[in-house]
């Protein structure tokens, strides 16, 4: 192997590179821009509700109810209904995602000591924020009730002190505010970093093809090993750089906590690329054109990013779907990144997932290499 030879390739693939302006933006300013608006939208906190109420008694109670809704922080009153036909509307619409319902006499039963109801009616649309709209109205309404009840008590008995109960008192390990921002924003880098090398490398060797140079490179010296040693060393050091940029976003702009080593990291970080990489180059040397290129890789993407317990629990996942988990590289590197960035642990804990990296990245380059070679003969 000749390292000269790689030099050259190195040369020859950055000039190719930064000559294109457009270029430069998807390697540099795309990720900033992606990393910018996932870090805002992908989030599962439920806040803000928009909540329309439907208060058919009008009291002092039922105004006292809703005012609690609004101060939990957790719903906004957006509407006041007036009739039934605009309860399914507003549903319908999607212009509210609840619709809280006292029917007439509610103020009448508290009084009376008997049981008022409350309906919540909501979009079930997604199940997920159903859950947790339902499970915030039934805390709200039971500290209500609790108050009630010890405020009749005192009246009817004089001073009251509620009987002892369990108190229990929660702590969140590396995650203490429970922001599902910091669980999901380093796992934005592991995507983007995944679609950035992919969709560049994927069309490395297909467009020497389309250029018409993949002739001049097999009349040369280089052997097929320097050639993807060659294509690959640009973009993982692309890769690197990518995920400096996003790391800084994420530490200094989302306030993601990092409690682990940055040079386990960056080590991950380059198995991981010799998976993404080697990936990549497989496309690129089994396609035609560019086209085909781009197609496969999206077929690719998509599943390893559905299938790697980044939007949706593995756990969860049929037995079947979850052995073909272990075939995607997107699910180590998703543990090893928040075990460094939320958790703090090093190498006595992600070396399996390392040494799966490792193994997967040396069997795809391995692969791209003897399938050039085949191409090259």
């Amino acid at each position: 192997m000749s390292f000269e030879r790689i030099k050259r390739m190195l040369v020859k693939e950055f000039i190719h590179i930064f000559r294109d302006p457009k270029m430069k933006g998807i390697i540099f300013l795309m990720p900033i821009v992606q990393v910018m608006v996932f870090g805002y939208a992908v989030t599962t906190d439920v806040k803000n509700v928009a909540t329309a109420v439907f208060d058919l008694d009008n009291s002092i109670a039922s105004r006292e109810l809703v005012t609690r809704f609004v101060k939990s922080g957790y719903f906004d009153v957006v509407a006041h209904i007036q009739d039934e036909d605009q309860v399914r509307d507003v549903l319908d619409r999607g212009t509210v995602r609840a619709v809280l319902r006292l029917n007439k006499g509610f103020e009448r039963e508290l009084r009376a000591g008997r049981t008022a109801q409350l309906q919540v009616l909501l979009d079930g649309t997604d199940s997920n924020t159903a859950g947790i709209v339902l499970d915030y109205s039934a805390r709200i309404a039971g500290e209500l009730s609790q108050a009630i009840l010890i405020k009749r008590v005192s009246r009817l008995k004089g001073e009251f002190n509620p009987p002892a109960g369990v108190d229990m008192q929660t702590r969140a390990w590396f995650n203490e505010n429970l922001e599902s921002r910091n669980f999901y924003v380093p796992g934005v880098i592991a995507i983007l970093v995944m679609l950035i090398t992919l969709m560049l490398t994927s069309m490395a060797v297909v467009r020497e093809k389309e250029v018409g140079t993949m002739e001049q490179i097999m009349v040369t010296p280089i052997t097929p090993d320097e050639f993807i040693l060659g294509k690959s060393l640009p973009f993982s050091l692309i890769g690197l750089a990518d995920v400096i940029v996003i790391t800084l976003i994420a530490v200094f702009w989302f306030g993601v906590p990092i409690r682990g080593d940055l040079v386990l990291l960056f080590l991950s970080t380059a198995l991981y690329l010799m998976t993404t990489l080697g990936v990549g180059l497989l496309i690129s040397t089994v396609s035609q054109t560019q086209q085909q290129a781009m197609m496969s890789t999206f077929f690719f993407y998509f599943p390893a990013v559905l299938l790697s317990g980044f939007m949706f629990s593995i756990a969860n996942m049929p037995e079947p779907i979850q052995w073909l988990t272990y075939l995607n590289p997107l699910r180590y590197f998703l543990v090893i990144i928040r075990g460094i960035f939320l958790k703090g642990v090093g190498p006595s804990v992600l070396w399996p997932q390392m040494l799966a990296l490792a193994t997967m990245g040396s069997l795809t380059l391995w692969a791209a290499s003897r399938r050039f070679r085949k191409t090259m003969t």
